[in-house]
């Protein structure tokens, strides 16, 4: 427990500590009194109900739509099912600005919706919605198909041949399995859509306005810092108490589970309607992910003179446009995101490996707080946790401000939460008996987990790294704000190209972007192949 105790103290606690201090210390003295201030204004509380609502609405429609999408991907083999694995994880990694502005070519004004049927939904909370569900639903697969496909079907199959229909076997046997992965799962998409930015301001406009898009507009607009730094303790009390509950009611339901190779559960589709259950996971894959993604594709190749690879060429030039935004050329951001992303996900699986360990244990409310602290910066202001590093990690001796560094552990902070929530429901369900026959035996506590816990988990490890390395790709909110002008990241350079004026500047950004994609999904379709080779025998 010590070193992600001391990970998430140095550069979560400390950075958000000092910004919210700020906000709400006036001449050396704290002064709580704006908090009620803040609480009591009519908008303040509107943003805190559209927040909230709009989260549990996403987070219900996302699990509606991904958990059939789960079971096809953990039960099915179907050709080309590691490329679409891929494929439906990419949305993970794009900028919500990019990702904002291409449901908007599809919902907007004179979108597709708009020319086939004349129905616009941009500034509409379906278009918040969708989009929700568009980046969120690779997280419900992955993680519950993660398990599903290592449950044994043998124990449905037994329950069956006892005289319980299909259903009933599903909801006596497998779910109550699936349930701590399902809950966790569903934490995780709440607390992105509780924390929701760029999705709600490029598609809600300003008739909706989430903590986040506020937390922001405060700081960066308004420059009222004691407004931002209440709402960001609103923020962080909302997302505490949410992870205590989550706590005290998937304890309640762990278990230990027979787990087996994933191979021994994956069989072709097998009648009419396991067929039509692939097939409207594969329509829903094709009009919720691939859609949206082939309008990025079609707009970085229409450019003034037709399509063709013009703005992909420009992006060779330093500074186009004759503006210094850019120090280096903008491809150069490819390979920064790429080194960036592999520390950052070295960092996250060590740190959030050792808490996942720390964690199985159960031992005492000291680790179940842990638990907690781990997930906290999902619903944190990633504004404030940026501007939280500029202000302390400044002097020796942490002064990283010029430091490469400093990225990688900004994007760690965020891959963390999806390393332990990946690993944790399969590490809970080994049962303790292993573990105790082989100290029995003479094996070490270290020994006894590297025999026993890893060959189980190389599965969950290589799905974290996985997430780890996607988020760590895409991650944008604290990155912005310490990403030097010289090594700019993927998403800091898609953001700056957007906010430029210009057809040249914003096909360039659409180039960009679907470089991202690109990248993203070889990477993740390189990942998919090494877990299949090499998952091992359980």
């Amino acid at each position: 427990m010590a070193v992600p105790v001391a990970f998430f103290a140095l550069f979560f606690a400390y950075p958000v500590t000092a910004i919210v201090g700020r906000g709400l210390k006036a001449e050396g003295a704290w002064q709580f009194g704006r908090i009620g201030e803040v609480l009591s204004r009519p908008d303040i509380l509107d943003v805190l109900w559209f927040t909230t609502w709009q989260a549990l609405a996403s987070t219900a429609l996302t699990l509606l739509i991904a958990l059939p999408g789960a079971y096809v991907f953990a039960r099915f083999d179907f050709p080309g099912k590691q490329v679409l694995r891929a494929v439906v994880t990419v949305p993970f990694v794009l900028p919500t600005v990019v990702v904002g502005t291409a449901f908007l070519a599809l919902l907007g004004r004179g979108g597709l919706l708009d020319e086939l049927w004349g129905v616009r939904l941009d500034t509409t909370v379906w278009a918040i919605l969708l989009a929700h569900v568009f980046f969120n639903y690779a997280v419900v697969v992955r993680t519950v198909g993660g398990l599903w496909s290592q449950l044994d079907p043998r124990q449905e199959e037994a329950a069956r041949v006892l005289g319980a229909g299909r259903f009933a076997a599903f909801r006596r046997v497998t779910l109550p399995a699936l349930a701590p992965a399902v809950a966790a799962a569903a934490l995780m998409v709440f607390l992105f859509t509780f924390t929701s930015f760029g999705v709600v301001q490029i598609l809600g406009g300003p008739a909706f306005s989430t903590l986040e898009v506020e937390i922001y507009r405060q700081t960066a607009q308004l420059l009222d810092l004691p407004t931002a730094a209440v709402l960001t303790l609103v923020q962080f009390a909302a997302v505490g108490g949410i992870l205590a509950v989550h706590a005290a009611t998937v304890r309640r339901r762990e278990r230990a589970l027979k787990l087996v190779d994933p191979a021994q559960t994956s069989r072709r589709p097998r009648g009419a309607g396991q067929w039509a259950l692939l097939g409207g996971v594969l329509l829903t894959a094709l009009l919720l992910i691939l859609l949206p993604l082939g309008v990025l594709v079609e707009r970085s190749l229409d450019g003034a003179g037709g399509y063709g690879f013009g703005y992909y060429e420009a992006l060779q030039s330093v500074a186009a446009g004759g503006s210094s935004t850019f120090l280096v050329p903008p491809l150069e951001a490819v390979g920064n995101s790429l080194r960036y992303a592999l520390v950052a996900t070295l960092i996250a699986l060590v740190i959030g490996g050792l808490a996942a360990a720390a964690l199985t244990r159960r031992a005492g409310r000291l680790v179940r707080g842990l638990d907690a602290l781990l997930m906290l910066p999902l619903g944190v202001s990633a504004v404030t946790v940026g501007f939280g590093f500029l202000i302390t990690l400044d002097k020796p001796p942490l002064d990283l401000r010029t430091s490469w560094i400093l990225v990688p552990l900004a994007q760690a902070l965020v891959g963390v939460p999806f390393v332990v929530r990946t690993m944790l429901p399969v590490l809970r369900a080994v049962d303790d008996r292993l573990r105790e026959a082989a100290a029995v035996l003479g094996a070490s506590p270290l020994r006894a987990w590297r025999e026993v816990d890893l060959p189980l988990v190389r599965r969950a490890v290589l799905v974290a790294a996985g997430f780890a390395f996607a988020v760590s790709l895409g991650e944008f909110g604290a990155t912005v704000f310490i990403a030097r002008p010289d090594n700019p990241t993927l998403p800091v350079a898609v953001a700056r190209l957007l906010g430029r004026s210009g057809e040249l500047n914003y096909g360039q950004a659409m180039a960009l972007s679907t470089i991202l994609m690109l990248v993203c999904a070889v990477s993740l379709l390189l990942l998919e192949r090494i877990r299949t080779d090499r998952s091992g025998e359980f």
